[in-house]
């Protein structure tokens, strides 16, 4: 979790100082998922991400320099620079890829989980979606599908309130994403998405019935982005409650930790010291790297 919000408020640094081109989609706020989902999960597991990823790439173990550079859009970074913030990958450690379209990892999800099954290994794959997301129609075809073909795919709701500018309450007419697992025949799980533990608990249960070949599930976690949709502080923006987001901030997720005796005060410095002098040397190593050369620009364009 330190790791993930150290790197978004350096992310943000850098933005405001136009370091990074395009846009940012910050994941602050929602680390206990990542951290809390991702820790149940071998290296040979799945994930699909969202254009809000940097979160999820990091809980599964991706290179923080390789990161940094590719939000810099440099040659070294994941995608030769050329992706930028929504499109990290890494094959290697299961990371399918960040997609920026609403609900497009949710189909890719599916195929992962029946490649896994018809190759007859044990993978998983966690598939990570937004509150906005579950109105998309990829959402229910790809619940529908993982259910009647009891696929390993564990579907991770990341509500935050929030479809880019859309309020929750406007736009569903059922109280949790959850309830609607019962009409697809797969549990559906509620829980406090800025506790890394009870994220952590809910999702050893639903790998573990995947790898038992028992089918998906549904977690949905209860949680809180700190920024706007995009650039903007959530409590900068005039579409969000000022008292809200105060509410919302007195649950971060690294105090929650701490204040429930998780971790001592002392090694928590101490973590935060060593990410600390991980995500400077991440920028150096961006900020020294080229960028791609102009006769690069079709290279890797399959279509």
């Amino acid at each position: 979790m330190v790791k993930i919000r150290f790197f978004e408020d350096k992310a943000y640094e850098l933005f405001s100082q136009n370091m990074i081109p395009g846009t940012l989609h910050l994941y602050a706020g929602e680390e206990a998922v990542a951290a809390g989902v991702c820790g149940n999960l071998r290296i040979d597991d799945y994930i699909t991400s969202t254009h809000r990823g940097h979160g999820h790439c990091i809980a599964k173990g991706g290179d923080l320099k390789r990161m940094m550079a590719e939000l810099m859009g440099k040659k070294t970074g994941y995608c030769k620079g050329k992706g930028g913030s929504m499109h990290i990958a890494d094959m290697s450690i299961g990371i399918l890829g960040a997609v920026g379209i609403v609900g497009a990892g949710l189909p890719i999800a599916v195929g992962a989980g029946l490649s896994a099954k018809l190759r007859g290994t044990d993978q998983v794959c966690a598939c990570f979606f937004g509150d906005g997301a579950a109105n998309n129609g990829t959402f229910g075809e790809s619940l529908n599908m993982a259910a009647i073909w009891k696929l390993p795919v564990i579907f991770v709701c990341e509500n935050n309130l929030y479809a880019m500018s859309v309020p929750y309450s406007t736009a569903f007419a059922v109280k949790n994403i959850a309830d609607r697992a019962a009409g697809y025949g797969m549990p559906g799980i509620v829980v406090d998405g800025m506790d890394v533990v009870e994220v952590y608990r809910a999702t050893r249960e639903a790998v573990e019935r995947a790898r038992r070949g028992e089918g998906p599930t549904l977690i949905e976690c209860k949680t809180y982005r700190w920024r706007g949709h995009s650039r903007l502080k959530a409590h900068e923006s005039k579409l969000y409650d000022p008292k809200e987001y105060e509410i919302w901030r007195r649950k971060d997720p690294i105090n929650i930790f701490r204040e429930r005796g998780y971790i001592e005060d002392e090694m928590l410095n101490k973590i935060e010291e060593e990410v600390a002098s991980e995500i400077e040397e991440a920028v150096r190593f961006a900020v020294e790297s080229p960028f791609p050369e102009p006769e690069e620009a079709l290279d890797d364009v399959y279509a």
